[in-house]
């Protein structure tokens, strides 16, 4: 019997090398015929932080674009907009009605963003509004809308996953059996990848190397990478360094192993961001390549989203149907 799986794909920024490979890349892994597969932009979730409109356009098609140029086969899944599900939203506020205020109070971001103004001295829950307070719901609504059983998350978002089946529980033990509890899925092996300044590569930090750059930006990107003085010839440390880590993402076991030898030799860092250039370059190619023939027609994109919608509102609005039955919100004849 097939693994339903379901992935929401964050919508702020322009996605880099990072989401490549530590979201999307192991996502597409398994979205093949032996899964069902659910993949959606959480636009709904990109409001909690992001009030400029246009940004949150923006960020919507740079996401998609990147996700269906990386090959995501729309006809294999299902691939939509948050947003142009309605049903979401209606979920949302039956299981809130069924959520207890003490659960959300624990929840990592609220005790995060709660500690830090009491920390700058102003009153708790200053400037935290309603959005970051109940997003674990929102969440758990994107789960249980579609009954997925199973969730990749990292490692900060298992605790929503369990919220999610908590609320489910919950509400299975007062309506009757109608969500599926769902599990988190952690992947140890997923690239985290260092940005050219040696931290955790992150849009907050502008340490990125964009997704789809034009050969020459992302050459000039590799060799913006911050290395220490030492020079060729002098053997240099691989598992501390951004060029090999980088690398080591991109290459396989025997590229990999070569590399950690040349570096015990000396490589001079030119010549490894040369080839550290050279290998991203070929592999980002074919992708880049689509990414440019969607980028010309953009209604390719939204007739992808719309497709999905449909698709998966067909199961949706069935389910919903269900819940609005047993909460009791039904015709009376």
């Amino acid at each position: 019997m097939k693994k339903r799986i379901l992935t929401g794909i964050t919508t702020t920024g322009t996605p880099h090398i990072g989401n490549y490979l530590g979201a999307i890349k192991p996502a597409l892994e398994l979205a093949g015929p032996e899964n069902d597969s659910y993949f959606f932009l959480a636009d709904y979730h990109a409001l909690i932080k992001q009030t400029d409109p246009t940004e949150i356009e923006k960020s919507v098609k740079n996401v998609a674009l990147a996700w269906l140029s990386s090959g995501l086969d729309c006809n294999q899944s299902h691939f939509y907009r948050q947003s142009d599900i309605p049903e979401i939203p209606q979920l949302t506020w039956l299981l809130t009605c069924m959520t207890a205020k003490g659960l959300m109070n624990r929840a990592h971001a609220y005790k995060g963003a709660l500690a830090d103004n009491l920390a700058a001295g102003e009153d708790g829950d200053y400037a935290i509004n309603m959005g970051l307070f109940s997003y674990p719901i929102l969440m758990a609504a994107d789960i249980l809308m579609f009954n997925a059983q199973i969730i990749p998350v990292g490692r900060d978002q298992i605790q929503h996953v369990e919220m999610a089946r908590d609320i489910a529980q919950r509400f299975n033990h007062r309506y009757g059996e109608l969500f599926r509890l769902p599990a988190a899925q952690v992947d140890d092996n997923v690239a985290i990848l260092q940005g050219l300044d040696g931290r955790k590569m992150s849009k907050s930090y502008g340490n990125t190397i964009p997704l789809f750059l034009v050969e020459k930006q992302l050459k000039k990107h590799i060799n913006k990478i911050v290395t220490n003085l030492l020079e060729p010839g002098e053997p240099k440390d691989a598992e501390t360094s951004t060029v090999f880590q980088i690398w080591r993402a991109f290459a396989n076991e025997q590229q990999t192993a070569e590399m950690r030898v040349r570096f015990a030799e000396g490589i001079g860092w030119g010549e490894a961001k040369k080839e550290l250039y050279e290998l991203v370059n070929e592999q980002l190619r074919e992708p880049r390549e689509h990414y440019n023939d969607l980028l010309q027609d953009p209604a390719r994109i939204e007739n992808a989203l719309a497709e999905g919608a449909e698709k998966a509102r067909i199961e949706s609005s069935e389910l919903m149907r269900q819940l609005r039955d047993a909460v009791g919100i039904k015709a009376l004849v």
